[in-house]
């Protein structure tokens, strides 16, 4: 029982939870963590503490900083759903959910597998459809077919059908008409010129798009016209900067073209729907969808619109999605689809984990939608208005890529615009010399793809699925990471397919369990991710493993007094290459793997010495 105070009328003492601690003081955060850099060699007592920080940062591929510590001077004063917009758009104050819409993309060249699978989405917690017609996708003809059934006034309807937009646009209209749902059918034609030429190299047409728009405002008042796909660039290898600037670059082209075709400026502005990817990287993701409402708005600004607000699709990324292990797309995806819903999109689409292997099943199709599912009603993550307002770090980054987002706008719009930056190859040079440095961070596995370069296992058996059509190129090409080391474990499973056996390195340990482990687990992880199997063994055990390319792996301590040794007794053994799992320097020692060396020339060379095919 608990016995009340004498006086309960008596004002209580304010508590003080933490009133006994001292203040927090950057300069002795500065002080603890050189401390911690002295012991790593990174710091010396000479340090100023002032650099102290800088020696923590990083920079993004847009050169953006990406500092270890934020604080309140990094926020940013707004509401969500007001200017500048980088916060949800549901307001405070209105019905406290700010669901997005769960978009499932369907583009099974099977008319009668199509609408299957699109009433087992809508039956089960989808809201809107994305088709792919034409090239790579469903028969335009099959339209009307695959959407029997489908109430158009409820699920909103997106296309994608490239050079064949003005006829399925059509077909979607008349079926719209015939079912007199002029007023009320929800959806986007999926016009988009630009992105039509970013993707295949082939000019598309910007006043069929404009007079679509032109139709949509007089005779469909709840459709739009124009999509600005901003992941051609972004598929293509580019930065979130350079997808930013894009479509704002694009998006400016499209204002201009339906204004010249009659339609105000607020009427322009709210034809356009932006489809932007979502990475596994949930804070740059976040980011970038904040960032994007913030350039649309000025954008809005300078044109006179008033207050507009940008419709976002998000997209699960295409080139972060693996071939191998591809159960690890789904969280790969999950985490794109959090930081997506984070970061305010107003659709949402998770593509199927099996992606890369073909055509998604039942199951794979329902594992995407669930994943929003989730998202959206278990973790209440909808519920929450803008869960990610108050972190300093994402507050400074959306700044920080929104600057850089808009000095890359601002460039090709002095270049001449969008369309003349793609002809130019301005777009492909910048993004290619991004993509460039992105390939090389996953050779040395800066950037790890877990299942790929990282913990890969060679027993796998993937699923079976019918191949996809191909999506049309001939613009900007398409990269996946990990494609380099799907390259090479391609040769290894030909290799294995011809033989009968994995190509083979023998990895050699010296002295007891303990000194060698950690590195015979480093190197075997490394040479399992080019499909290279990996025995182990004494180095006098090397004649009898059949392999040409041996390894030695054991501690600092013992290369020093045996590695010079082994690596005699292995090349007498006949190796026609020893490697040594560390750094340092050793008689009979051809090259060293290490924590940052370049894992794809190593495996390329590791092949070739092995004969494998190329």
């Amino acid at each position: 029982m608990t016995v009340p105070p004498d006086d309960v009328s008596s004002p209580r003492a304010p508590l003080a939870l933490a009133a006994d601690f001292p203040a927090a003081e950057r300069d002795r955060w500065r002080e603890l963590v050189k401390g911690v850099l002295r012991k790593s060699g990174a710091a010396t007592e000479e340090t100023p503490l002032e650099e102290v920080e800088g020696l923590l940062t990083r920079r993004s591929y847009d050169g953006v900083p990406i500092a270890p510590l934020y604080t309140a001077a990094e926020a940013v004063d707004a509401r969500p759903g007001l200017a500048p917009r980088v916060r949800e758009v549901t307001p405070e104050g209105e019905d406290g959910l700010a669901a997005w819409d769960v978009r499932q993309r369907h583009a099974h060249p099977d008319p009668g597998a199509t609408r299957e699978a699109i009433h087992a989405d809508l039956d089960n917690g989808v809201t809107s459809l994305w088709l792919t017609l034409g090239e790579g996708g469903l028969p335009v003809s099959a339209l009307a077919d695959v959407l029997k059934g489908v109430h158009l006034d409820i699920a909103p309807v997106v296309l994608e059908a490239g050079a064949h937009t003005a006829e399925a646009a059509e077909a979607f209209l008349t079926l719209v008409t015939e079912r007199g749902q002029a007023a009320t059918a929800l959806g986007n034609l999926g016009a988009d010129p630009l992105g039509l030429a970013a993707r295949t190299g082939r000019a598309g047409d910007l006043a069929q798009a404009a007079a679509l728009a032109v139709r949509c405002v007089r005779e469909f008042p709840r459709l739009r016209a124009l999509t600005v796909d901003a992941t051609p660039y972004h598929d293509a290898g580019g930065s979130d900067a350079q997808e930013l600037g894009a479509s704002m670059a694009t998006a400016v082209a499209y204002l201009r073209a339906l204004t010249d075709a009659g339609l105000s400026v607020t009427e322009a502005f709210g034809q356009l729907e932006f489809r932007y990817a979502a990475t596994a990287d949930q804070f740059a993701t976040i980011a970038k969808l904040r960032a994007a409402r913030r350039l649309w708005e000025r954008i809005a600004e300078v044109c006179g619109a008033g207050q507009v607000v940008q419709w976002q699709h998000a997209v699960t990324s295409t080139p972060m999605m693996t071939r191998h292990d591809p159960w690890v797309n789904m969280l790969r995806t999950t985490i794109a689809c959090f930081a997506a819903g984070v970061g305010g999109a107003d659709a949402v689409t998770v593509q199927p984990f099996d992606l890369r292997l073909g055509l998604p099943d039942a199951f794979s199709r329902r594992i995407a939608r669930n994943t929003q599912t989730l998202l959206l009603e278990e973790s209440s993550l909808a519920r929450v208005v803008d869960p990610a307002g108050g972190s300093w770090y994402v507050e400074r980054l959306t700044d920080d890529l929104a600057q850089a987002a808009w000095d890359w706008f601002t460039e090709i719009e002095k270049a001449g615009g969008m369309a003349a930056a793609l002809e130019s190859g301005l777009v492909a040079e910048r993004i290619a010399a991004t993509w460039q440095r992105r390939r090389e961070d996953l050779a040395h596995r800066r950037a790890p793809l877990t299942g790929v370069s990282e913990f890969p296992n060679l027993g796998e058996e993937l699923p079976k699925r019918e191949p996809a059509p191909q999506p049309p190129g001939g613009g900007l090409p398409r990269v996946h990471y990990a494609q380099d080391y799907e390259a090479l474990r391609d040769r290894s499973d030909a290799h294995a397919a011809a033989t009968g056996e994995r190509p083979k390195v023998f990895l050699a340990t010296l002295g007891p369990i303990a000194a060698h482990t950690a590195r015979v687990t480093f190197a075997a992880n490394l040479f399992h991710a080019g499909g290279i199997q990996t025995v182990t063994g004494e180095p006098a055990e090397f004649a009898a493993s059949g392999a040409k390319v041996a390894c030695i792996c054991s501690s600092d301590k013992l290369y020093a007094e045996q590695a010079a040794d082994a690596a005699r007794t292995l090349k007498e053994a006949g190796a026609v290459r020893v490697w040594l799992a560390g750094k340092g320097s050793y008689e009979g020692v051809d090259a060293n793997i290490y924590a940052g060396c370049n894992a794809v020339e190593t495996l390329q060379t590791t092949l070739r010495d092995l004969g494998v095919a190329e």
